[in-house]
């Protein structure tokens, strides 16, 4: 997967339509179906630290892990802005290491699709599981089969925003992976400085992902449609997974 050299700057500019708050809101509400505490939580692929900084806000002892360091450089600059004293770690997600375990992991905005190789994805869960306390929680979601099919697909989208122009282009390949180019446009005045990003996205499907999270540890997995509590649908673009830990895992 790209770097993000360069999507890392307009990143937060092209989701704009993402509310953190209530997504942040959403996690809560998820995790109290559990009787869970926030306690020491990782937010794992945390991109350029929005809800990182959303839950630290909000009193959650959180720190943030990303593969990206262009990401992170954003993230910190944000944190330091806000005054906020947060914990960013470079590290690819399958390679998760830590130095001691959490209670809680979030994984948002389908960044578990960009794992396309279902070995390595296996490997993430595993590597979650490792570092989770018992009674530990993981929450996370993913892009859905559907999605992949019948949104992204072989489409193209169009963002033009007051900082750049962004042309998004998909190409649909076997076992349900999206390629993905993005051509960035950057206004300087009059003028126009291209850059160009790519990497792609698996879906996986459902049962698959419970099997895995099975493998790995994780016990009462539910799967809801993306920000409610109701089954998945067909047309569900985003699935919700919340999955726990019940004895820790054998570190040795």
């Amino acid at each position: 997967m790209s770097g993000y050299r360069y999507f890392s700057q307009f990143y937060d500019n092209l989701t704009f339509n993402v509310d953190y708050k209530k997504r942040a809101d959403y996690i809560q509400s998820v995790l109290s179906l559990y009787d869970h505490d926030w306690g020491l939580t990782l937010d794992l692929a945390c991109g350029t630290g929005s809800l990182t900084l959303e839950l630290k806000r909000r009193g959650v002892d959180v720190f943030g892990i990303d593969g990206s360091a262009e990401m992170l450089s954003v993230a910190m600059e944000k944190a330091y802005d806000a005054q906020l004293q947060v914990l960013f770690l470079c590290q690819q997600m399958e390679q998760l290491d830590l130095y001691g375990t959490i209670d809680t992991c979030v994984c948002t905005l389908d960044s578990l699709n960009h794992i396309t190789d279902p070995e390595q994805l296996q490997k993430v869960f595993d590597r979650v599981a490792l570092f989770m306390n018992p009674d530990g929680t993981f929450v996370f979601d993913v892009n859905t089969v559907y999605k992949h099919q019948q949104i992204l697909a072989n489409n193209t989208f169009v963002y033009d925003t007051d900082s750049v122009f962004c042309v998004w282009q998909n190409s649909l390949k076997e076992n349900n992976i999206v390629n993905i180019e993005l051509d960035l446009f950057e206004r300087e005045g009059e003028s126009y400085f291209r850059s160009s990003e790519h990497f792609s996205e698996r879906a996986y499907e459902i049962d698959e992902l419970i099997s895995m999270l099975t493998k790995a540890g994780f016990e009462d997995i539910k799967v809801f449609h993306d920000m409610t509590m109701e089954p998945l649908r067909d047309d569900s673009d985003r699935a919700v997974f919340v999955a726990r830990i019940k004895h820790a895992i054998n570190r040795e």
